[in-house]
């Protein structure tokens, strides 16, 4: 994209770029998503930068109009396969936060130093000043929606310290972490305490077929880890989750707009969630979790204007526009639920999962560790086993062609189970699992996973 389309981008507010790109004013000292309703600049007081990392160190401040920092994700990073993909889906997930940058590197079988010189080359920003505006913006939820106090806020939100944390409130958002509390847009709603969850606005950009989710995910809901409740059109998705450093359980609202032609989109911009962790150091990679599951990163524009130009796919896009294509929640859960058969897994919960200390309602199970199952016989513990001793990785920014080959080794995995893990555990927007009842055509790449979507949903 060059700079006469970024600039108009920024002069129509076109929210379809929102994430892809952010712009900086020279003048005010502030950074924006292109969509930002304020005036727009001159052209030669406008700076362009890939993330917003790079604004800030660049010396910008979020704008507090259009809070940049809330944007999607850029799609870019779930379609490519190379090392900055990888990295760009790992620093999502936390792993700077946990394991630091050679933690990170490590995971990618780079150096420290050739990941920072591709990061920076590429996007402005190392993987320390990305997991930085992270952190930042998961601190400004925290504070903006919750009663939680500030020390404990900033050690949720990763920093290493409090002063740490000051620091970079002011340099991100130009308001001490007391002043950016107040300055949360007023709702009339008190702020939730830590028992009653944190509300969380699951941002996407352009039209999303939420029924279309929930119908998938109520199909698959697993007995004591997730169930859909609720009628069509304000259907609630409940799950519980494995985490880094504990468990969680999540809420998410199906939501829709009825006053359009087809009445299972929502054209809001985000779905409403709410989310319990035993562990706040856990919600960036929840909230990561949650959106790689929904796939509300995705660019509904780019993949319907390539699927739509094909004559047994237009229309179906034009029945089902922004129609989506979930992950997984945890995808070495999903591995094995998909290998295990649904009947099995919910056996495999009751064996083996871990109970929670409090049921909620029909949540009473987290799903089992790999560790916790390889002592099962036959292909499921196998593939527990290989997850278990890290010989098949899943992990956020794991290397799709060298996941799918280990699966592929495994005892019992045949090519369609393997293909379907590589679409939903590792988030592939690019698969054609063989043995399906209508082909995934070559000519619809890189969105064949979308297409295949579009297929099922024509079909019931």
């Amino acid at each position: 994209m060059d700079e006469e389309t970024r600039y108009e981008a920024v002069r129509s507010r076109d929210a379809r770029f929102d994430g892809a790109f952010f712009f900086a004013v020279r003048t005010t000292g502030i950074y924006c998503r292109p969509s930002c309703p304020a005036v727009t600049p001159k052209r030669q007081n406008v700076r362009y930068y890939a993330t917003a990392a790079a604004a800030q160190t660049s010396g910008f401040r979020a704008c507090r109009r259009c809070r940049p920092d809330a944007v999607p994700g850029s799609a870019e990073w779930d379609v490519r396969a190379d090392v900055v993909g990888r990295a760009m889906r790992m620093i999502g997930d936390g792993v700077v936060d946990r394991e630091g940058v050679p933690g990170l590197a490590d995971r990618l079988g780079y150096s420290a130093r050739q990941v920072q010189r591709q990061l920076t080359a590429e996007l402005g920003a190392g993987p320390v000043a990305l997991a930085r505006a992270q952190r930042a913006h998961t601190a400004r939820v925290l504070l903006q929606t919750t009663d939680l106090p500030v020390t404990e806020i900033a050690f949720a939100a990763g920093f290493a310290s409090v002063r740490q944390f000051n620091d970079t409130i002011k340099a991100v958002y130009a308001l001490t972490p007391t002043g950016l509390r107040a300055a949360a847009p007023r709702t009339g709603a008190a702020r939730a305490t830590p028992a009653a969850g944190i509300p969380l606005r699951l941002a996407h950009r352009g039209p999303y077929q939420s029924a279309a989710v929930f119908d998938l995910l109520a199909r698959e809901a697993l007995p004591g880890v997730e169930e859909v409740a609720g009628e069509h059109g304000s259907r609630t998705y409940r799950r519980t989750l494995r985490l880094p450093h504990g468990t969680g359980i999540v809420a998410v609202q199906e939501s829709r707009d009825l006053g359009t032609p087809t009445a299972a989109v929502h054209r809001g911009g985000w779905l409403d969630a709410r989310l319990h962790l035993t562990n706040l150091r856990d919600l960036t990679t929840a909230v990561q979790r949650l959106r790689r599951l929904f796939d509300l990163d995705a660019d509904p524009y780019a993949v319907d204007e390539r699927l739509g130009a094909d004559p047994r796919l237009a229309p179906l896009v034009a029945a089902r526009p922004g129609l989506r294509s979930p992950g997984a929640a945890d995808p070495e859960e999903y591995a094995v639920r998909a290998l295990a058969g649904r009947e099995r897994a919910a056996r495999l919960v009751e064996r083996y999962g871990r109970a929670l200390d409090a049921p909620c309602g029909r949540l009473t199970h987290v799903f089992p560790a790999p560790d916790a199952l390889a002592a099962e016989a036959g292909p499921v513990g196998a593939l527990a086993s290989a997850l278990a001793e890290g010989a098949l990785r899943l992990d956020a920014g794991a290397d799709r062609d060298q996941a799918e080959a280990a699966l592929a080794a495994l005892p019992g995995m045949d090519p369609r189970t393997a293909a379907y893990i590589r679409m939903r555990s590792l988030g592939d927007p690019d698969v054609a699992p063989p043995g399906e009842t209508e082909p995934v055509l070559d000519a619809w790449r890189p969105w064949r996973s979308y297409a295949l979507r579009h297929l099922r949903a024509a079909t019931g």
